[in-house]
């Protein structure tokens, strides 16, 4: 009888911001982190709730929205296995105006603030890390203004999928409509023909809530110069840390 393969054992070391400390930090935080599931729609925080923890995520995407006093919202920015939720911890504000909703369920390492906290005020490697890796997320929030009020919803869409995909390891992305037109900001119907366009383009498939790419050349050539932007100044302040190769056509 074959014998079932052994799970593979949770590894901080997916998640590209723990994988880049130094040995010396390593062994100071990781025996404090704690894996735990991310549920898909589950809230990590809302707007204004102190912050009690960091959370790492390795196979999980959270979006951080602004919600409206009507309950409207949209999204100002996305964080996978390349960074941190809770950056206002480090930052010094404890409490942050946006929500934390996981938009594609995983898991996360989790790690008490404090702790957090004491390490990067030793002024060391983490603290330089932490630091660019927020100039990084700013550049992607300020980007994702400009692209909710002067582009399409189509280019806002294909954005949108290429910064999901670059922070997962598949192709496919479980999603409803409805979901995408709370993360945009924008009509549900506005989503439906967008989505509609790519996938007579055969850029992308869509069926039951889950969006596969079909061919991701065409989707990011399809993009605004927003996706390009926010990339490269990932790329440029975070250059050892690699995200997801772009230009891989997907089967």
């Amino acid at each position: 009888m074959k014998a079932l393969a052994t799970p593979r054992a949770p590894d901080p070391q997916q998640n590209h911001l723990l994988a880049q400390l130094p040995p010396e930090a390593s062994e100071r935080l990781f025996p404090h982190l704690e894996y735990v599931p991310m549920p898909l729609g589950d809230v990590l925080y809302e707007s204004g709730n102190r912050l009690r923890h960091v959370y790492f995520p390795t196979t999980c995407i959270v979006s951080l929205l602004y919600v409206m006093e009507d309950g409207a919202s949209a999204e100002i920015a996305v964080v996978g296995n390349e960074g941190i939720i809770g950056i206002a911890l480090f930052m010094g504000g404890e409490t942050t105006p946006s929500r934390a909703l996981v938009q594609s369920g995983g898991h996360a390492f989790r790690l008490k603030g404090q702790l957090l906290k004491d390490e990067f005020h030793r002024s060391g490697s983490l603290q330089v890390l932490l630091l660019r890796y927020t100039q990084a997320l700013i550049t992607q929030m300020a980007q994702t203004a400009v692209c909710n009020r002067h582009h399409s919803v189509d280019q806002q869409l294909c954005r949108w999928l290429l910064l999901s995909l670059d922070r997962l390891s598949a192709n496919t992305l479980s999603m409803t409509q409805e979901l995408i037109a709370n993360m945009l900001g924008v009509r549900r119907e506005g989503v439906t023909e967008a989505a509609g366009k790519l996938q007579d383009a055969g850029l992308i498939q869509y069926r039951r809530g889950r969006i596969t790419v079909l061919d991701r050349p065409r989707l990011e050539a399809r993009a605004c110069e927003c996706y390009a932007v926010v990339k490269k100044e990932f790329d440029r302040l975070l250059p050892r840390i690699a995200i997801r190769a772009s230009g891989a056509r997907a089967m």
